[in-house]
């Protein structure tokens, strides 16, 4: 039996010198492996991270953009009912203006001494009321025309951002 040991025991030069050399090109081709799945790893890594970095600015931007839209849309809603409310005030007090007019027409039209002397003082209450009510139409259009155009101003404002900002991503 010690023989056979001495027999198995011994390996021959060669034999050892291609297997030390199969073991050290097996160990090389795994060290090169792992380097390049390492260099692979963190090359997916890098890229992975510029890709939250820019989702990350992105969706910040996307943030502010539309913060700045609700606060255009609020600047437009206070613009708007305030001046809804300067209109209505104005409105109110046209028409206390104009009954204060009506008032006094009637009572000077009930101490007229003749038909003519009402009939004029009618004609020219008429006249007035007309041209005043007409004055009073004009304002109004052009009060409300100004008022709608400050109220959209802020809008308008966020469109132009909105396409600039559009026209430079493109």
């Amino acid at each position: 039996m010690s023989a056979i040991k001495t027999k198995i025991t011994e390996v021959p030069p060669a034999a050892e010198q291609a297997a030390t050399q199969t073991i050290e090109a097996t160990v090389s081709n795994l060290k090169e492996g792992v380097a390049k799945a390492t260099a692979g790893f963190e090359a997916t890594q890098a890229k992975v991270k510029e890709g939250m970095e820019k989702a990350v600015k992105t969706a910040e931007e996307l943030v502010a953009f539309n913060q700045g839209n609700v606060e255009a849309i609020v600047k437009s809603g206070q613009i708007w009912f305030a001046g809804v409310q300067d209109l209505s005030k104005h409105v109110a007090a046209a028409a206390q203006a104009s009954l204060d007019e009506s008032i006094a027409a009637f009572k000077a039209l009930s101490g007229v001494k003749s038909l003519k002397d009402a009939i004029d003082l009618q004609t020219a209450y008429a006249r007035s009321a007309l041209e005043k009510g007409l004055a009073e139409s004009g304002k109004l259009t052009d009060a409300s025309f100004k008022l709608t155009e400050q109220a959209l101003a802020p809008i308008t404002a966020r469109v132009t951002v909105a396409v600039e900002k559009f026209a430079k991503a493109a």
